[in-house]
């Protein structure tokens, strides 16, 4: 039987996280800005799909183990931090390429594939999501929910998640929008590097005063 109140307060407080501006956030401006408007809502779909995972917490009973052992959820924190560091140097480094060969053309596109799995890494390995879900499931999730309610939170989750980032990305891609930002595509470029670079180093840090 379905808990449609648990179903739509799930669904509620994920909304209003979703729209918390965050690493999935950076990154879905990130690829729009810089390749397309496709590439953004691929990104998206990538995102929806690292929902899967987090909602396998739940379902596995991993957010036991992550909330008991520490380390455990530390190395989450830290393969996050590494991987938007990563990103964010890879964007400084396209930036220096550019200057080097004295070109204003725009970057060039990336394989739908890759946007996919940049968007699942990012929000698999982001902590703000692990513990948003760590503590939602911890809290609201009981052995009682019926597996047909488990399926449909999943379905929404997923969904919810892959459709705000779509709309994010057809938001921010909007010819008057990209129209000014074309003219300073370097400088947006550099800077979500620094930005990706500082809230990855950001969560190390957290991380480190976290364990004091």
């Amino acid at each position: 039987m379905l808990d449609i109140g648990l179903i739509a307060t799930i669904g509620f407080i994920h909304l209003v996280a979703l729209i918390s501006p965050g690493p999935d956030f950076v990154v879905a401006c990130r690829n729009t800005l810089l390749y397309s408007r496709a590439i953004g809502i691929y990104t998206a779909i990538g995102f929806g799909l690292g929902i899967l995972v987090h909602i396998s917490y739940a379902v596995f009973g991993l957010s036991w183990l992550i909330a008991n052992h520490s380390f455990v959820f530390a190395i989450i924190q830290y393969m996050g931090a590494a991987y938007l560091i990563y990103i964010g140097v890879q964007s400084l480094r396209d930036f220096e390429s550019k200057v080097e060969s004295n070109t204003t053309a725009s970057l060039h596109s990336i394989a739908a594939v890759k946007a996919v799995r940049m968007g699942f890494i990012t929000n698999v390995l982001n902590p703000k999501a692990t513990l948003f879900f760590l503590s939602l499931f911890s809290s609201m999730l009981t052995p009682a929910v019926s597996n047909a309610s488990l399926i449909v939170l999943s379905i929404l989750l997923v969904g919810s998640t892959m459709l705000w980032f779509s709309l994010v990305a057809l938001l921010i891609s909007h010819p008057r929008f990209t129209a000014v930002l074309k003219r300073y595509e370097k400088t947006v470029q550099q800077f979500f590097g620094v930005l990706l670079i500082g809230i990855g180093g950001f969560i190390v840090v957290a991380s480190l005063i976290d364990m004091q």
